[in-house]
């Protein structure tokens, strides 16, 4: 009777091995598809396919890599599809100590949260009157940050936004 009830054991035990490992595999996938094109530099996720509209994103390998002055487009253009820029994701330029100045279009329309947390070379940022929220940490750490145009359009600010 125990060596069968260890057999079961050992059995449940794989099942939950299994599935752990599934779930891990998943979210690595999940991870490494953290864009779905790259044009001029920037890399964008399809956040709506029906009205063609995409937000800035990071590159999922890691890395400070946004540097200098950035100039965001309105639309752009990949295998043959105009895109609508219309946010700035989550963690886009998160960590790009070497990001100086970044040109936000009026297409945008919201600011991710923590989308430019840590970027300690920001100076200064015009945010354009499309914008209507800011998320929470959007620009925490940004230690270098002198001045910050918020528009009347913005009618929500996350926690934290310009903590730092």
């Amino acid at each position: 009777m125990l060596k069968i009830q260890q057999k079961q054991y050992s059995m449940k035990r794989f099942r939950h091995l299994k599935f752990l490992l599934a779930t891990l595999l998943l979210l690595c996938a999940t991870v490494a598809s953290a864009y779905n094109f790259k044009v001029n530099g920037i890399y964008y996720i399809i956040e709506n396919y029906t009205t063609n509209e995409v937000a800035v994103t990071y590159y999922a390998g890691g890395g400070s890599i946004y540097n200098g002055n950035v100039t965001i487009p309105q639309s752009v253009t990949y295998d043959g599809t105009t895109y609508s820029v219309t946010s700035i994701g989550r963690y886009a330029f998160s960590g790009c100590f070497g990001l100086t100045k970044v040109v936000i279009p009026n297409s945008v329309t919201s600011i991710g949260s923590e989308a430019f947390r840590g970027c300690t070379g920001l100076t200064s940022v015009v945010i354009p009157n499309s914008v209507t929220s800011i998320g929470s940490e959007a620009f925490r750490g940004c230690t270098g940050l002198t001045s910050v145009v918020i528009p009347t359009s913005v009618t929500s600010i996350g926690s934290e936004a310009f903590e730092g």
